[in-house]
């Protein structure tokens, strides 16, 4: 079920509009908290909580030992890299479509420890060249970018993760905008990131952490409290010996069943069959927008994922969000910031992002198309 307007709704890969099971999850527990107080409401799904381990194992395809919840991909992500550890002359190496949120911190802590953060080179794609990657054994983490905040193409994983190992080297891989629209189950890497909000359709302040049992003992958590660990004597603490590690005591009961409600979702419908739907409305909006006079489509990739961007030679990214917002077409905006590494190779400031779920129909992305027509002019 989608909106229950007349918008059409294509930024999903911003935040996307929950599934009515996913809502009454999460109204119906903050209802039960107003009856008989948090703790108590807490306690009443305690087996449903513990359940989504299992939920979200079978959405990434990992065990329940390697899912910790969390309050966003970049709470997850802070926590994975926090972890790795780095020492001067240790290399930590990034896609060109490098995500803001990820960058600044890893060029915080390369000041701090004296490690060097390098670019890895792309192909003619726009997509990580893995035929020419330069590893060795400085290289301690590889952040993979999945899919880009700003355009369209799907990094190799599987692939990028074999060459990696060759070189003893860890992959964090970013799967914030890849989560709820492609099939994860079957990729390789060593750690995953993720956020509730956009394509899974579950509630904001959620999301999720995978790291494989075989690699969190390479790991150091440094901001862990009773929850990831048991304080054994007035001297001693024990840390948990899974993925829960790396999780906090206090959380959001309500959007954490939401997120879990969300996954359910997902999962029911078939992940393979949401990025076979998600894929062929976005390519049809793609041949639409390269045939519209004035309109240039700048996504790379030679695979494609659910995002698709643009610009207009006459109307400002920004100004044409507003005018389709008034059209009643929901978009955003991918701004330099965001990607810096990729836009300024690019030569490009801004552009247009449009996200439309498997809940668009054709018949929408036609009639988006239509506005984009005139309001690009």
């Amino acid at each position: 079920m989608g909106p229950v307007n007349d918008l059409i709704f294509l930024d999903s890969a911003g935040s996307s509009i929950p599934p009515a099971p996913v809502v009454d999850e999460v109204v119906g527990h903050l209802r039960r908290e107003t009856e008989v107080g948090g703790y108590r409401a807490a306690a009443e799904r305690h087996d449903d909580l513990e359940a989504g381990y299992g939920v979200l194992a079978e959405l990434f395809g990992c065990a329940p030992s390697e899912v910790a919840f969390t309050d966003s991909a970049t709470r997850s992500w802070l926590a994975a890299f926090d972890a790795v550890p780095l020492a001067a002359g240790d290399r930590v190496l990034v896609t060109e479509v490098e995500y803001g949120g990820n960058a600044v911190p890893m060029l915080r802590r390369a000041e701090e420890t004296g490690a060097t953060v390098e670019v890895m080179p792309s192909d003619r794609h726009g997509q990580v060249d893995v035929a020419a990657l330069d590893l060795d054994e400085r290289v301690k983490l590889i952040s993979l970018v999945h899919v880009p905040t700003n355009g369209g193409l799907v990094n190799p994983v599987s692939e990028v993760t074999a060459k990696a190992r060759e070189a003893g080297a860890l992959v964090l891989l970013d799967a914030c905008q890849s989560t709820g629209q492609i099939d994860l189950r079957g990729l390789d890497y060593d750690m995953l990131v993720c956020t509730g909000r956009k394509w899974l359709r579950g509630p904001r302040g959620t999301g999720a952490l995978v790291v494989r049992d075989d690699v969190r003992r390479r790991l150091r958590p440094r901001l862990i409290d009773h929850s990831g660990a048991e304080w054994t004597g007035p001297g001693r603490y024990e840390p948990r010996d899974d993925a829960r590690v790396f999780e906090l005591w206090e959380f959001n009961v309500a959007d954490r069943l939401g997120l879990i409600a969300a996954a359910r979702y997902a999962l029911a419908k078939g992940p393979d069959v949401i990025e076979t739907e998600v894929r062929e409305r976005a390519e049809h909006l793609r041949e639409g927008l390269a045939a519209l006079p004035g309109i240039t489509v700048h996504d790379l990739g030679e695979r494609r994922s659910g995002i698709v961007t643009f610009t207009s030679d006459r109307v400002p990214p920004v100004e044409l969000k507003d005018r389709l917002w008034e059209e009643n077409v929901a978009v955003t905006v991918s701004q330099l910031s965001s990607t810096r590494i990729d836009m300024t190779k690019r030569g490009l400031d801004e552009v247009v992002r449009a996200s439309p779920h498997y809940f668009v129909t054709h018949e929408e992305i036609d009639q988006a198309l239509e506005r984009i027509s005139r309001s690009g002019r």
